[in-house]
């Protein structure tokens, strides 16, 4: 098993696995039994205060292994939005900001041209504006937007340098083949008025990836065309998002603190409020984008403890947090805090669920099996942590504001 250097397992590793498996249901006894079918794994992070508030962490960890292949899907937007925020603040231009209007032109093939949002409120697209409908619906558009502002080089440069060797975020989510993917557009950012901020040259990655491990995964697979290829999907070039990097990324946002200076995103005290609001905040709370809550139910992309069955959840818990969603796996990195019962803990996971084997089907067990998963995981670590004593109850104040 390979783990991160900052995931190594506890002297009690094993508590979250009796933890589970003492009350898990005959449904999710099947899916802990066959973890090679399901591909499930699953992190637990315990946050302990001391007398000044400082945060301690402990992680327990359930068939975790950084070797065993999973689509991270949209999860991969977590970090994408939190460098587009650091590339603002590195550029130092007079002006420009997260709200600054931005408009991106086209230069390769394949590009779009985005220059309106009429989902915002002045019906110009902006860093902030896009950074609110990943976290809020996980909103593909905004995603290729952010990406192409970092750009494909920028991305990894950062992320490698931060400590996340074997993250690998080579794609958009739109039809480009790797080629098209490498090249990124050009931008530009305006004042409401128009006049010229700054502007972003069209650009090309011409960094190596290790492609050396192969993955394949599944029986067959559809292709663009429709056409049922006889053969396991490849996913070796895929995008690569190890579940511990992504629960470390999301540590290292809610606090900074914990992690040493040269594996933070550097951010400003304006930037993690504004995360920390729509990390958490549900599909209705918003008025731009204004989102069809038939659609965009509260527990749309909040799949511990709540999804499955589109559950109510109660207005004093609050769950910050990114998902994803794609060829049978489900993906989710949640710091979930109930301010009635002032609690805190940490989730982290990720099932394959995909009965018939056939990948790009959209003929996945997400209802019948995934979000149950997520759901019965959530509440059997929710109910201990209602019963764990702690020394010191944690001071949530800076959460509770930002929800607001």
């Amino acid at each position: 098993m390979y783990l991160s250097s900052w995931a190594q397992p506890k002297s009690d590793s094993l508590l979250l696995e009796r933890l589970v498996k003492r009350r898990a249901s005959p449904a999710l006894q099947h899916i802990l039994q066959y973890p090679d079918t399901f591909r499930y794994q699953v992190i637990y992070t315990q946050i302990d205060r001391d007398k000044h508030n400082k945060p301690h962490f402990t992680h327990y960890y359930l068939n975790v292994n950084n070797d065993t292949y999973f689509n991270p899907a949209s999860t991969v937007k977590l970090p994408i939005a939190l460098l587009a925020l650091e590339k603002l603040h590195t550029l130092h231009k007079k002006g420009l900001d997260m709200y600054t209007p931005m408009l991106t032109d086209s230069a390769y093939k394949g590009q779009v041209r985005v220059d309106q949002d009429n989902t915002s409120a002045n019906g110009l697209p902006s860093i902030a504006h896009y950074i609110k409908k990943v976290f809020l619906v996980s909103d593909n558009n905004a995603y290729n937007r952010l990406y192409e502002f970092v750009g494909m080089q920028d991305i990894h440069e950062k992320l490698w340098a931060k400590g996340y060797p074997q993250v690998r975020i080579v794609r958009r989510f739109m039809p480009l083949d790797e080629e098209g993917n490498r090249h990124t557009n050009p931008i530009r950012f305006v004042t409401y008025t128009g006049k010229p901020v700054y502007e972003q040259p069209e650009a090309y990655c011409s960094l190596p990836f290790d492609f050396s491990r192969q993955e394949f995964i599944g029986d067959a697979y559809l292709d663009r065309n429709d056409s049922l290829i006889c053969s396991p999907m490849d996913f070796t070039r895929h995008n690569n998002l190890p579940l511990t990097d992504l629960q470390h990324m999301m540590q290292t946002v809610l606090f900074p603190e914990s992690v040493p200076k040269s594996q933070r995103f550097h951010l400003k005290k304006e930037d993690y409020r504004f995360l920390y609001h729509y990390m958490s905040a549900l599909p209705r709370e918003s008025d731009y984008p204004k989102y069809d809550p038939r659609e965009y139910f509260d527990s749309f992309t909040k799949f511990f403890m709540f999804k499955a069955g589109h559950a109510h959840i109660p207005p004093y818990i609050r769950v910050f947090n990114k998902t994803g969603w794609a060829f049978g796996f489900l993906t989710d990195v949640a710091y979930i805090v109930d301010f009635k019962n002032n609690i805190e803990f940490m989730l982290t996971g990720t099932v394959y669920v995909n009965r018939d084997r056939i990948l790009n089907d959209d003929r996945y067990e997400y209802e019948e099996e995934g979000y149950p998963f997520f759901k019965e995981i959530g509440n059997i670590v929710y109910q201990y942590e209602l019963l764990r004593e702690r020394a010191y109850g944690p001071n949530l104040k800076k959460f509770l504001d930002a929800t607001y």
